[in-house]
């Protein structure tokens, strides 16, 4: 039996998404979460901020915070799915204890 194990991650988008899309993109990676049984998933905007310095020429972006639980060995898959999207300049994963 796998043990369920809390995460965060903070993802940085870029800054074009108008508050709609912004939802719809949320969404969509949360719903795919579900499709490997996380659970407990609470979605937080940050909102937009600058930049202390330029990624990929964007001096602002956009702030996502996502807490779920998951089982570990799905975490790797999340993080890949997040590194295909043109849309997120930065993420990060944390094992929250």
């Amino acid at each position: 039996m796998q043990v369920l194990r809390k995460y965060e991650i903070m993802i940085l988008l870029t800054e074009e998404f108008n508050d709609n899309e912004l939802k719809s993109w949320v969404f969509n990676y949360a719903k795919s979460l579900r499709k490997f049984n996380v659970c407990d998933i609470s979605v937080i905007s940050r909102g937009k901020h600058k930049l202390s310095y330029s990624i990929v020429n964007k001096s602002r972006g956009n702030y996502i915070q996502l807490n779920f639980a998951s089982i570990p060995k799905y975490v790797k898959v999340f993080r890949d799915y997040l590194k295909t999207d043109s849309k997120v300049l930065r993420a990060i994963l944390l094992k929250k204890q």
